[in-house]
């Protein structure tokens, strides 16, 4: 992180302060480094008051994400689910930020305690929030005021659901890129134009997911007195409206497969605090192919330089199939 964006994360915090009509003679900001990708994070404190200041300085639509994340985590709190209060959101010139209350607590990541203990309370919040009342689908928040979410368009699809599942069955097909890289065979791509079909003739329950349910993603603080710790839910930027529970499932797959984490029993600590049996893990599979496909067919038309990593995933997807 540089000087420049220090600097700019103290005017922030001064402003903020200023309204807030906190004493503000002298503000220290120091930066989170390690546990997300796309922000800047920085923590900013003075006379005791420590806000969170989250700034993206490489996309300036950035704002609609923040909004959305707002919202989600809004919606969260009421369901019972902690995490941080959004304090502000505004523009420092073309910078969109994001301000929230500071929590304490230890990253998932660096706690001591039992992940599968973590990951069984993280499953508790799944089951909360997949109950959230949302309309449509997508990653996009349209409509704050009816939690109405949706996909936007593409080349192929009108970003509706249920073209989302025919661009994918009508992708399949002699001339396919998939065949080309190796992906599947023309015998797999059959078995996998069958499978997408028995997805389409399938009803699905949809329902808001988080989007990247993960260790990094939750802050820890003991509760003394109990064996219980309490865990604030942070990070909703990938939150989306989609097939509960399976598109936070999904999420966990991807991510095993690339970490190795979370480990199985971690998945069943997951699934039993949600109240889910290790049977739903069968559909999950199946449709974690239908999106690696659909991200792998993006990565060709949009971003080349993902491509081999994309087929890499595709194809172990389907594998786990068998």
């Amino acid at each position: 992180m540089s000087g420049k964006t220090k600097q700019l994360a103290i005017r922030i915090a001064e402003a903020f302060f200023e309204k807030e009509s906190v004493t503000a003679p002298d503000v220290s900001v120091s930066p989170i480094l390690g546990k997300g990708f796309v922000n800047e994070v920085w923590i900013a404190e003075t006379s005791g008051r420590r806000i969170v200041i989250r700034m993206n300085t490489e996309d300036s639509c950035a704002s609609d994400i923040y909004l959305k994340e707002k919202w989600c985590m809004e919606q969260a709190r009421l369901a019972g689910i902690p995490g941080p209060e959004v304090l502000e959101l505004g523009r420092c010139g073309e910078i969109p930020y994001m301000i929230q209350s500071f929590e304490n607590g230890v990253n998932g990541l660096d706690h001591s305690a039992d992940p599968a203990l973590l990951w069984s309370v993280i499953g508790e919040y799944a089951a909360r929030l997949h109950r959230i009342p949302v309309k449509g689908y997508g990653e996009n928040l349209s409509d704050p005021e009816r939690g109405t979410f949706f996909s936007p368009p593409h080349p192929g699809s009108d970003g509706s659901w249920n073209d989302y599942l025919r661009y994918n069955i009508q992708s399949l097909n002699d001339g396919d890129r998939l065949l080309e890289l190796g992906v599947i065979t023309r015998a797999q791509s059959r078995q996998a134009r069958e499978l997408f079909e028995s997805l389409a003739g399938q009803e699905w329950h949809f329902g808001l997911n988080h989007g990247d349910l993960s260790l990094k993603n939750i802050l820890v603080s003991d509760v003394p007195g109990t064996t219980s710790p309490h865990i604030v839910l942070i990070d909703w930027g990938s939150a989306e409206v989609g097939p509960v529970p399976h598109v936070d499932l999904m999420q966990l797959m991807l991510i095993q497969m690339i970490e190795g984490r979370p480990r199985d029993e971690e998945i069943s600590a997951f699934l039993k605090g949600y109240g889910l049996p290790v049977s739903v893990l069968a559909d999950t599979k199946k449709l974690f192919v239908l999106r690696s496909f659909d991200k792998l067919r993006w990565a060709i038309d949009c971003s080349p330089g993902d491509v081999a990593q994309f087929a890499d995933i595709a194809g172990r997807a389907f594998a786990q199939l068998r």
